[in-house]
């Protein structure tokens, strides 16, 4: 049975060196305050230290820690104080000595750890974010690993960087391997000693329900994998109630797998997302209405996401990414076509709305929250019909580089994953960064242009590799001024924006030259108008 205990006591049952697993997305299933206790045991006494660190999904609030957002009006005491420090990024607040090895999907959140890995006080490695995530599983079943083809081509792959982020990081956690003479990849498992999870209610039993979550996230699985290795489950919940009242069937992490809950004194350390304390609409327990959503000003993102929604079809399930990409939702539900196909995200939100960051992974009135296993497992086996993400660098290639942004580490998230088994790719962002935009009357004007050139000779780092997709993979790469395809391996201009001059506005921002369709066709002037109700023609 689990035995209850203070978070300054849970810090003081991680030993040195141990390998400490984690699960949840944004804030969701993150255990603040025993956290903090870790970062301040380490402060007084240099223990514990010399950790390594195991996450699936990013955890942090990328700068949101001081918002007043909350559907019960909750602020944050002090909300200066710990703007943008929430998140797994408290294990760097000391220093370094705590966190020796850090390996995870997506870093980008955690902003002291990513400034000691840029200094190589870190040993860094970002493997894709379906791969840790479903290791866990490999693990707790006793399996020695996950052998899967997702990474091949790409930074993850041994015969390219082998998921290492820096310099100092030595270690192999991918191999390359051959199956009946195909190239496979290879993912190893490994020992936990703690898993250091959050849940919203413990019982007195110690079983734990995600009550108030909006991500069901692999608690489960981590978990099961940290017993299942001779290691301890720690859990953080906001509430305690009494044994044999709670639901079995709400139960995510069974208290026969937990060894030690905290209940947190302070709420603020159960936030559901990194904007919003509690936000009933992402956990089920009633739906919003869709028009108090807030709608997107007329602008170039929206009309990249206008044009990105004409490739959706009826009946499609679709995969929407961070940043822009989910603002596709917002566009399709003023449209009112949400109920003709189905958005998702990595997370598991199945149907409603996606939220875009702050509350990313997150999704009004879904209509239904899988474990994020169970939906990596539909991605990895070609389930979606489509997805769009963003694009970081593009190269003639076609290769797409959202990892690693000059000294700004991010990892590749779910992009691996996603991309290696959609039926159809979307890539969505500007053509150019730091550009001044006119958008209206039909067309678009470039006010000024952009300083930061997104599409280059050679990417820094592959997330998606263009060489590698499938064959019957159609890949897109949509910007506010000009739409791309990969033909035969080869970047090829298709569409224009109407007031846009090919020469000047696109091929001078390029660092490569595009094969230019034949064909080339202008884009539709109805998606640079303020009010646009044209997506129903599209979609059929």
């Amino acid at each position: 049975m689990a035995k209850f205990i203070t978070a300054a006591e849970a810090a003081n049952l991680i030993p040195d060196g141990a390998t400490v697993g984690i699960a949840g997305m944004g804030l969701s299933g993150w255990a603040e305050e025993v956290a903090c206790a870790v970062r301040d045991r380490f402060r007084e006494t240099g223990h514990p230290c010399n950790l390594s660190l195991k996450q699936g999904s990013a955890i942090g609030d990328w700068g949101y820690g001081n918002q007043f957002i909350g559907w019960d009006r909750v602020r944050r005491p002090e909300p200066d104080k710990d703007h943008g420090v929430r998140g797994v990024t408290r294990f760097g607040e000391a220093g370094p000595g705590l966190v020796a090895k850090w390996t995870s999907g997506h870093i980008g959140s955690a902003f002291t750890l990513c400034e000691l890995t840029a200094q190589n006080k870190i040993e860094t490695h970002c493997l894709p974010q379906g791969v840790m995530i479903n290791l866990w599983r490999e693990i707790a079943a006793g399996r020695p690993g996950l052998i899967t083809k997702t990474g091949l081509g790409t930074f993850v792959d041994p015969r390219v960087e082998g998921g290492r982020m820096n310099e100092c990081a030595k270690d192999e956690l991918v191999k390359l391997i051959e199956i009946d003479g195909e190239e496979w990849l290879y993912y190893p498992g490994f020992k936990c000693d703690v898993a250091l999870l959050r849940g919203t209610i413990a019982d007195e039993n110690g079983n734990i329900s995600f009550a108030h979550e909006s991500v069901m996230n692999e608690g489960f699985s981590v978990a099961a994998a940290t017993k299942n290795t001779g290691g301890i489950v720690i859990v953080q919940a906001e509430y305690l109630a009494k044994k044999e009242t709670l639901n079995p069937k709400e139960i995510k992490i069974p208290g026969a797998l937990v060894d030690y809950v905290v209940i947190a004194k302070d709420p603020m350390s159960s936030w559901q997302t990194e904007g919003r304390y509690w936000e009933p609409s992402f956990s089920g327990e009633f739906r919003i209405p869709l028009d108090s959503i807030e709608p997107l000003p007329l602008d170039e993102r929206k009309v990249i996401c206008r044009r990105c929604a004409m490739e959706l079809k009826k009946g499609n399930l679709v995969n929407l990414g961070v940043g822009m990409p989910a603002d596709i939702a917002k566009v399709v539900s003023k449209e009112g076509y949400i109920d003709a196909m189905t958005m998702s995200t990595e997370s598991g939100t199945i149907g409603g709305v996606p939220s875009a960051l702050p509350s990313f992974g997150s999704a009004y009135n879904a209509e239904c929250i899988v474990s994020p296993n169970d939906m990596f497992d539909l991605i990895g086996g070609g389930g979606l019909d489509m997805t769009v993400l963003g694009i970081g660098e593009i190269d003639g290639d076609g290769n797409n580089n959202v990892s690693r942004m000059g000294k700004r580490l991010t990892g590749p998230g779910g992009f691996i994953d996603i991309t290696r088994a959609t039926k159809k790719v979307i890539f969505a962002g500007t053509l150019m960064g730091k550009a001044k935009w006119k958008v209206g009357g039909g067309k678009l004007e470039i006010l000024q242009e952009g300083t930061i050139r997104k599409f280059i000779e050679k990417v820094t780092q592959i997330t998606f590799a263009g060489q590698y997709k499938p064959e019957d993979q159609e890949v897109l790469y949509v910007t506010e001024r000009a739409v791309f395809k990969l033909i035969d391996g080869k970047m090829t201009l298709i569409e224009i924006a109407p007031g846009i001059d090919l020469q000047k506005d696109i091929l001078d921002q390029m660092g490569f030259a595009p094969v230019v369709s034949p064909d080339l066709k202008l884009m539709p002037a109805e998606i640079f108008e303020e009010h646009w109700g044209g997506l129903g023609k599209y979609i059929d």
